[in-house]
């Protein structure tokens, strides 16, 4: 019997196997392929030339690429889960299922009856790419990241779904001085939790389950903590030595079914199977020559600061530093705006030691003969900078650009500044910031997109950037997610495009994805006239290029266009005009010292991360809070209504006026039950029944109901309902009432009252999901509130058929119960109506907050609404103000109850002087895109400033805390004009 061979071609590595008569592992090989896959395939069966010279063999090709391969040379293919399963079949026969984490792709496949496989869909959070990415981030090889994680001490949430998001979580905490150990541990554990929440989806994972693939054969730490999740023991938690080459071995074991071939033709195949080339899609070159160029390069650098010598100078200096997420600038200027002195470096995850040798540096250069006169600090690490240098004043990063930009060009209307995982653009209307817009979701288009390919193909940042600037067929990649772009490129080179025409190609993709995706433009008017544009991408000639080519006009880039935060930072500083700066001065500066000790802040429920920073002399500054609390102090309870309805519906379980005769009734607390509960609570008791309301939402009650979320982009809203079943079951209640509710309470305002249809019909999903609610009496009828008596008839008959009450007291109850949710309205109405007197009365803003009514849940808003009122804002909701307009036409169908009420406090804040408005979104809420839009337009009508804040289950609060601040300092403006 001849030889076997199994080659898997996967999206970053492959692997080649060869297996004997009794399945007897001979050779194995694990290479990465840096896109070159056929030339790794042919180099690693050249190595074992030896061993198989003249021999007949069986070949067969699986994995991710391997098909293009196999169709060029004629060889077998066989699919990769079919090969996995073969292998499992054989090496662990009693397998019940099987984890699989690879370059870029995640799956679990179920055994046991048929064969079930769940694979990731659009994102790439939870592979072995992200792992990279993350390395990258904390600047530590992966195999680093996997050491310090098996010394971690606590573990921080870290979401999972895309590397931005994951670096929105970690970068806050390196900045504020977290362990690297336990951020490399949370890192495993977010891959864990995406894994299991959205491969399973709602499936449950028991008994035998075998880890395969790279990532769970290298990293130990990774293993770790899959086992503590999945809380297995050694007998069910297998990883085999050869895991990482398991779907070769299956490979090869196919390969039995198969003619044998004898080992030089094999080859010969494999080598000749060169591509053909085809046409790839492509677009106008960059630059038609040199001279074009030439003329660009003068057009732009001509918008330049003049040069001081700082050996020479003497006078006054303001310093700005810009603590960024990933770098540090720092920028010493003149009265007149020149440099002296500038710094851009990456901070390695703690801005800290970046800034202190720099402060040194800065203040032996300066000497006697320079004095500076003001320091100030904007971006991620502002307050631990502040707080550690003694700077003079902490500026909102929107606000430094905006300085900066108005600079070089005194009518800019529009600034976008693309980082490396951020994007950040923001229009200017009168002198202030006006509407900010961050890439949310995806960081597809920044700048760290592009070097995760220049890296991939072998090349730095600057060479490969200055490769597609005289491309002549740039090939057109779409705009998309890192992860996919990665198999678009695979593509173009197996069609035959050149590193230079993908260079190209992926600057033209970076611009099409800030212009379409993340300010949605549909034109270049609606950006502006007078463009800056800034951030360290743009230092690369072929985005620039691509941006002015896709808009049609110039823009204008600041040869300084990276450090403009921290140029802005210094001219904030020029302009406080003061005599003397606090800074700390260069004898200070040798006495320094920093300690960061991580803490876990029990003073609510929040239970925020905190950074324990303390420095010389004792000086402490805390980090990570989101109110006064852990600092001593009480947090300033300022009027919020938020908090005033949150307390009030927490209230209501117990017997009411009832003596709960009839049993206890389970309540789930989330979704409309947040708009209904009044309502209920008072049919339920006043028949007796005793209400018991689910426990108060947090993390640790959404880990209790994740395995059986079937949908991973259903709204954090949603999701958390699982495990408030699930605590209602534990709770022994008689039965759990959760009515499936199409239709809301009609106001009058709207088209129509439905509900979404997530809150509508999800009582149905969780029965059909939620095995333990088997155990337990699951009421979910199907009720309308808008029709009185409607539901009297309705009501009376089901409560007769479940709990034989005789009709007439249902109806009773049911009357009673109308009553109290007016009674409920009216009250949240007279409430808000006294706040707002409140804040006239002591000269206050007012902030109205419009989201749904579930939004209130602090473990939703991850306390949005303390955030707010410590900024000195009295918070008002949505429907206080609502009521106070009547329906009027709008551009898109107005068919939500909660919608129709956000579109008339928008229309009531344009109306009233003192009122802003922020709208709340749920992360992956399909209607609110509609929505979004349609309140923008009312408010820029009404010129206000629309702001909207996505909430998810993420709880760093980095981004609402930017959005809030540029709102505040926006209303400054105003006021001073």
């Amino acid at each position: 019997m001849s030889l076997r061979i199994g080659i898997d071609i996967g999206s970053t590595t492959v692997k080649v196997v060869v297996l004997d008569e009794q399945n007897k592992l001979l050779f194995r090989s694990y290479e990465r392929h840096y896109s070159k896959t056929r030339e790794r395939a042919c180099e690693t069966l050249h190595s074992i030339q030896e061993m198989l010279q003249g021999k007949q063999v069986k070949l067969v090709i699986t994995g991710s690429a391997g098909l293009g391969v196999a169709n060029a040379s004629g060889i077998d293919f066989v699919q990769e889960v079919y090969a996995t399963a073969a292998a499992v079949n054989t090496y662990i026969p009693d397998t019940d299922a099987v984890i699989e984490l690879g370059g870029e792709d995640a799956k679990i496949i179920f055994f046991g009856g048929a064969l079930e496989e769940r694979m990731n869909g659009s994102c790439a959070g939870g592979t072995g790419a992200f792992i990279d990415q993350m390395a990258t981030l904390m600047n530590v090889t992966v195999n680093e990241l996997d050491e310090l994680s098996l010394k971690h001490e606590k573990i921080y949430p870290i979401a999972s779904r895309c590397g931005v998001f994951a670096k929105s979580d970690i970068q806050p905490i390196l900045n504020q001085g977290g362990r690297k150990e336990d951020l490399a541990a949370s890192i495993f554990q977010a891959v864990v939790d995406q894994t299991v929440a959205g491969l399973t989806q709602g499936r449950e994972l028991k008994g035998k389950i075998v880890f395969l693939g790279g990532p769970l054969h290298f990293l130990m730490g990774l293993r770790q903590r899959f086992v503590e999740t999945l809380k297995l023991d050694e007998e069910h938690a297998i990883f085999p030595e050869d895991g990482d080459c398991f779907a070769a071995m299956g490979a090869a074991l196919c390969a039995t079914d198969y003619e044998p071939i004898l080992f030089e033709d094999a080859l010969k195949k494999l080598e000749e199977s060169v591509d053909t080339t085809t046409l790839v899609d492509t677009m106008p070159p960059l630059f038609q020559d040199v001279t074009e160029y030439g003329a660009f390069c003068a057009r732009h650098n001509a918008k330049r600061p003049p040069e001081v010598d700082i050996k020479t100078y003497e006078g006054p200096a303001w310093l700005g530093i810009d603590a960024g997420s990933t770098t540090t600038k720092l920028a010493l200027i003149t009265e007149d705006g020149g440099l002296l002195y500038t710094y851009y470096q990456s901070n390695q995850g703690n801005p800290v030691s970046v800034v202190l040798p720099q402060l040194k540096q800065i203040y032996q250069l300066c000497g006697d003969r320079i004095e500076i006169k003001g320091a100030a600090v904007t971006g991620y690490g502002e307050d631990l900078i502040k707080n550690a240098f003694n700077c003079d004043l902490g500026l909102v990063e929107t606000v430094a650009h905006y300085k900066a930009a108005a600079h070089f060009n005194p009518d800019v209307d529009f600034i976008i500044d693309i980082g490396g995982q951020d994007m950040k653009c923001f229009k200017i209307r009168n002198g202030a910031v006006d509407s900010i817009m961050l890439n949310e979701a995806c960081s597809s288009g920044c700048g760290s997109f592009i070097e995760t390919f220049a890296k991939a193909l072998g090349y730095s940042i600057a060479d490969f950037a200055k490769l597609g600037l005289f491309a002549q067929h740039p090939v057109n990649l779409g705009s998309r997610c890192t992860v996919f772009m990665n198999s678009s490129v695979k593509q173009a080179q197996k069609d035959g495009a050149s590193v230079e025409d993908i260079s190209a190609g992926l600057s033209i993709s970076i611009v099409k994805n800030a212009i379409y995706k993340v300010i949605r433009a549909a034109s270049a008017n609606d950006l502006g006239k007078h463009i800056v544009v800034q951030g360290g991408t743009f230092h690369n000639d072929a985005v620039l290029r691509a941006f002015e080519q896709e808009l049609g006009r110039d823009v204008t880039r600041p040869t300084i266009s990276g450090i403009m935060g921290a140029f802005g930072a210094a001219l904030a500083a020029r302009d406080l005009h003061l005599e003397k700066s606090g800074i700390l001065n260069a004898k200070a500066l040798e006495k320094f010292t920093h300690v960061a000790k991580p803490a876990t802040c029990g003073l609510c429920t929040n239970h925020c991360s905190l950074t324990i920073n303390t420095f010389d002399g004792g000086r402490r500054f805390v980090s990570g809070n989101r109110c006064s609390r852990p600092l001593g102090e009480e947090p300033s309870h300022l009027p919020d209504l938020m908090r005033y309805k949150y307390g009030k519906l927490r209230a209501l379980h117990g017997k009411g006026q009832g003596n709960g005769s009839r049993g206890k009734i389970g309540i789930p607390f989330g979704l409309n039950m947040y708009e209904n509960l009044p309502f209920w609570f008072e049919l339920f008791t006043r028949l007796n029944f005793e209400v018991v309301l689910s426990p108060e939402s947090s993390r640790k009650l959404y880990l209790k109901g994740q395995r059986t979320i079937p949908s991973d982009t259903v709204c954090y809203p949603a999701k958390l309902l699982h495990g408030h079943v699930e605590a209602l079951v534990e709770a022994g209640v008689d039965a759990i009432f959760y009515p499936c509710m199409p239709y809301n309470f009609n106001e009058g305002v709207s088209d129509n009252n439905y509900n979404c249809p997530v809150v509508a019909y999800y009582p149905e999903l969780l029965a059909a999901n939620v095995p333990n609610l088997k155990k337990v009496r699951y009421l979910n009828p199907y009720f309308g509130l808008h029709r009185p008596k409607d539901f009297e008839r309705k009501a009376s008959e089901w409560f007769f058929n479940e709990f034989q009450v005789p009709k007439r007291e249902t109806v009773a109850a049911a009357k009673a119960a109308y009553a109290a949710y007016a009674a409920y309205k009216e009250d949240l109405r007279a409430t808000g109506r006294a706040y707002i007197e409140q804040a006239r009365a002591e000269d206050r803003p007012i902030l109205v907050v419009a989201g749904r009514p579930y939004h209130m849940d602090p473990e939703i808003n991850h306390g949005i609404n303390d955030l707010i009122t410590s900024f000195g804002f009295i918070l008002i909701t949505e429907d206080a103000v609502a009521y106070l307009e009547d329906k009027a036409p709008r551009h898109v169908l107005n068919q939500w109850t909660y919608h129709a009420r956000m579109y008339n406090a928008a229309r009531y804040v344009c109306t009233q002087e003192d009122m802003e408005l922020i709208q709340l979104v749920s992360f992956g809420c399909g209607i609110d895109a509609i929505t979004g839009d349609e309140m923008r337009s009312i408010l820029e009508q009404g010129g206000k400033l629309y702001t909207q804040l996505k909430i998810d289950d993420i709880s760093n609060l980095g981004a609402v805390k930017i959005r809030i601040r540029s709102l505040m300092a926006a209303i400054e403006a105003r006021k001073a004009q």
